[in-house]
C-alpha cells in the first residue's frame, strides 16, 4: 500500500492560535480511505488523542480541523495527527508519515509565549568581515609593525587592498587591509540598491587580531575600524533607511591580552593567583587554564563566576544590554559558539545561561534577533526559550553543500540524491516550531568556510542554482559579502578576501541574479512566512512549493550536469486553486490539468513558478 497524502499547515488561515487553544489543520486526498483522525498531545505526559472534524473541501483536499488546548504549565506543547483508514494507521509528523507513532523528537512542537521577532522573516542579511569589505578612513588603519601580536614574536602587517591573504599558519590573523566602519557607511547606498535590509557584523570591539574574536575590551569599538560615536552614527543611518543591524557577541572566551587575563603582563589572572579576576577562568592547580577548543590565546570565561555573569549579561551596564541601548540601539545579537558558553571550561549549565542571556535582551528590547551559532544540529536551542534562530548550517548549508558540491563541512566527499537531500532538510526542520524555522539564517557560506562558488569548482550554473534555493527555501536568506560578485575564496582565512569595488572584476550575470532573488523573495509572503512541501525528490531533482493563502511559488532544481528533466508535478497537494503556473525569467506558462502541471528542468538550473 502507497503511503497516502497528508500535510499540516502552519500558516493562516489554516493555523489560528488563540489565548487558550490552537485551531489545528489537516490536509489529506480527498479520494484516500479516512475513517478518523485524532489529534495527540501530552498534558501531563500523558497521551490525550482528540477527535477532529471533517469540515470540507478544498480542491483535491479534504479539510480536517481540531483544538488543540494552550496549557499554562507547559511551555511548549508537543502534537501530533492519527490517521485511521480501514486497518492501517498513518501518524504525521514534523519529520513526515509514519505507519506507526515516531520518537517525540519529530513531533510538531509549538512555543506560543517565545516567539521569535516578527520583522526577522522579511529581512535579507548580509554579512560583513568589516576589514575586508571597504575602506573608508585610511588614517585610522593598521600600519606595518605598529604592534605586535600575541607573545610579541608576531608584528603586525598592513597590505594593500586585493593583496592575496595569507593561512593561519603563516600571518592570517595579523594582516590588515583597512576595512572600516566609514567604508562601510559609504556603501550603504550599494547595499540599499541589492536589496539588502539588514546586516550581521563579524566582531568589531577592540581586538588584536583582524579577525576579532579574541577581545580586549567590549565597550570599545576597535580603533582601527572606527569608534563608538561611528558605530551609533552608523546604526541610525541604517535604522533612517529602515535597515537592522546584529553585531557578533563573543562571550564564550575573551583574548589573552584582555586586561582581566594579561598572558604577557603581571598584573591578570594569569600572572597572579590572587588577581580578582582569576576566578573568571578556569585553571588548574598547576596555573594551566582552559582555552576555546585548545586554544590558549582564547581562554574560555567561567560563566560559574556571578561576577562573570553580571559583566556579560546580567547587571544593568552589562555587556549585552550596553550596546541595545541609545546612542546605539542595535537590533541583536549573533552569539559566538553559544553551545559551547558554559561553566569552568565546560559547557556545563549552558541552557541556563543562555535562558537567562534571553530574558536580558528581551528586557531591553522585546524584538531584538537572538542568534546562535551552531555548525551542527541547534534542536535544542530553538525550542523557543533560548535562540530566536541559528546560522542554518545544518538545515541548510550542509545538506546543500553535499547535493551540489559533494562536500561535507570537513571538505570531505559525499554523495547525496535529492531524495536524501529532501530527508536531511526535513529531520533538520523536525523538531523546532515553525515560527523558529522562518527566523533561522540560511546561508551558502560565511568567514568560517570556503565559498560556495569555490567549491562548486566556479561552476557559475550551479551556483546561480544555489542562490535561488537561498531565496526560495524556509527561513531567512544571508548573503557573505562578495558572493553576489563571484567573489571566491578557500578554507578560512582565504575565505575573507578584499571586496573588489571596481566592477570590471564583477560576475554581473550572477550579480543580477542576486538581484532577482531579492525582489522575489520581497514581493511574495509565501517566501517569507509561507509553508513548505516538497512535490518531488528523485535522484538528481528536487521540487518544492511555498504557499501561503493565493500565494504559491514552486522551486525546481534539476542538478544533472547534462540531461534535462521533465516531470509531473501534483499542484493540487499545497491546496493552490491556481488554473496556471509562470516563469518570471522567461515567462513560460504552464497550465494545471486535473490539479497537475508538466515542468521540464533544464540540467543544473532552478526554476521559479508562480502561480497566476
Amino acid at each position: 500500500m502507497s503511503t497516502p497524502y497528508f500535510f499540516h499547515p502552519q500558516v493562516a488561515p489554516w493555523f489560528k492560535q488563540g489565548q487558550n487553544a490552537v485551531t489545528l489543520t489537516l490536509f489529506c486526498d480527498k479520494e484516500s480511505r479516512v475513517d478518523g483522525v485524532w489529534l495527540r498531545h501530552e498534558p501531563d505526559n500523558e497521551e490525550a488523542l482528540l477527535p477532529m472534524r471533517l469540515t470540507g473541501q478544498h480542491g483535491h483536499l479534504a479539510i480536517w480541523r481540531g483544538e488543540l488546548p494552550l496549557l499554562r504549565e507547559q511551555e511548549t506543547s508537543l502534537y501530533l495527527f492519527k490517521i485511521v483508514s480501514g486497518d492501517r494507521q498513518w501518524w504525521l509528523h514534523a519529520g513526515g508519515i509514519s505507519p506507526r507513532m515516531p520518537a517525540r523528537a519529530v513531533h510538531f512542537r509549538l512555543h506560543p509565549r517565545c516567539r521569535p521577532p516578527l520583522w526577522v522573516q522579511d529581512q535579507v542579511f548580509y554579512q560583513i568581515f568589516p576589514d575586508r569589505f571597504c575602506n573608508g578612513d585610511p588614517s585610522i588603519s593598521v600600519t606595518d609593525g605598529e604592534y605586535q601580536y600575541g607573545d610579541g614574536q608576531h608584528p603586525v602587517i598592513a597590505k594593500p587592498w586585493g593583496a592575496p591573504v595569507s593561512g593561519h599558519g603563516q600571518t592570517g590573523a595579523t594582516e590588515f587591509y583597512g576595512g572600516d566602519l566609514a567604508g562601510l557607511q559609504s556603501r550603504l547606498y550599494y547595499l540599499q540598491s541589492l536589496g539588502v535590509t539588514a546586516l550581521y557584523l563579524n566582531p568589531v570591539f577592540t581586538s588584536p587580531s583582524n579577525h576579532k574574536y579574541d577581545t580586549v575590551d567590549y565597550y570599545q569599538v576597535d580603533p582601527h575600524l572606527g569608534n563608538n560615536a561611528q558605530l551609533a552614527d552608523l546604526v541610525d543611518n541604517l535604522h533612517q533607511r529602515g535597515m537592522r543591524i546584529v553585531l557578533d557577541a563573543v562571550v564564550d572566551h575573551t583574548s589573552d591580552q584582555h586586561p582581566w587575563f594579561d598572558r604577557f603582563g603581571s598584573q591578570g589572572a594569569y600572572a597572579d593567583p590572587d588577581s580578582p579576576h582569576r576566578h573568571f577562568y578556569s585553571f588548574d592547580a598547576s596555573g594551566g587554564y582552559t582555552g576555546w577548543k585548545g586554544c590558549l590565546n582564547l581562554p574560555k570565561l567561567d560563566f560559574a563566576a556571578t561576577e562573570v555573569q553580571d559583566i556579560v549579561y546580567r547587571a544593568d551596564n552589562a555587556i549585552l544590554r550596553h550596546w541595545l541601548r541609545p546612542p546605539y540601539q542595535i537590533d541583536g545579537w549573533r552569539f559566538d559558539v553559544a553551545h559551547m558558553l558554559g561553566e569552568r571550561g565546560t559547557a556545563a549549565n549552558n541552557a541556563h545561561h543562555i535562558r537567562e542571556i534571553r530574558k536580558v535582551v528581551k528586557q531591553e528590547n522585546p524584538e531584538a534577533y537572538l542568534l546562535g551559532e551552531h555548525f551542527f544540529e541547534a534542536t535544542q536551542w530553538l525550542q523557543g526559550e533560548q535562540e530566536d534562530g541559528a546560522m542554518n548550517y545544518f538545515g541548510f548549508a550542509h545538506p546543500l553543500r553535499a547535493f551540489l558540491a559533494g562536500l561535507d563541512i570537513a571538505y570531505q566527499p559525499v554523495r547525496i540524491n535529492a531524495a536524501e537531500l529532501d530527508q536531511w532538510l526535513r529531520q533538520a526542520r523536525a523538531g523546532v516550531p515553525y515560527a523558529n524555522q522562518l527566523a533561522q539564517l540560511n546561508l551558502l557560506d560565511s568567514h568560517d568556510t570556503a565559498r560556495f562558488l569555490t567549491l562548486l569548482g566556479g561552476d557559475q550554473a550551479l551556483m546561480r542554482a544555489a542562490v535561488t534555493l537561498l531565496f526560495t527555501y524556509a527561513g531567512v536568506p544571508c548573503i557573505y559579502y562578495g558572493d553576489e560578485i563571484g567573489l571566491e575564496g578557500g578554507k578560512d582565512p582565504d575565505c575573507r578576501r578584499c571586496f573588489p569595488w571596481e566592477s570590471t572584476e564583477w560576475n554581473h550575470l550572477l550579480h543580477d541574479h542576486y538581484r532577482r532573488m531579492i525582489r522575489l523573495r520581497k514581493t511574495h509572503p509565501a517566501l517569507r512566512r509561507g509553508d513548505i512541501h516538497t512535490l518531488y525528490a528523485g535522484e538528481h531533482s528536487f521540487v518544492f512549493a511555498r504557499t501561503l493563502e493565493s500565494d504559491v511559488v514552486i522551486t525546481a532544481l534539476n542538478r544533472h550536469p547534462e540531461k534535462a528533466r521533465t516531470m509531473t508535478l501534483p499542484i493540487w497537494q499545497t491546496g493552490s486553486l491556481a488554473t496556471r503556473f509562470t516563469d518570471p525569467e522567461n515567462r513560460d506558462k504552464f497550465e494545471v490539468v486535473k490539479g497537475e502541471i508538466q515542468l521540464t528542468i533544464p540540467p543544473k538550473t532552478a526554476r521559479v513558478l508562480l502561480a497566476s
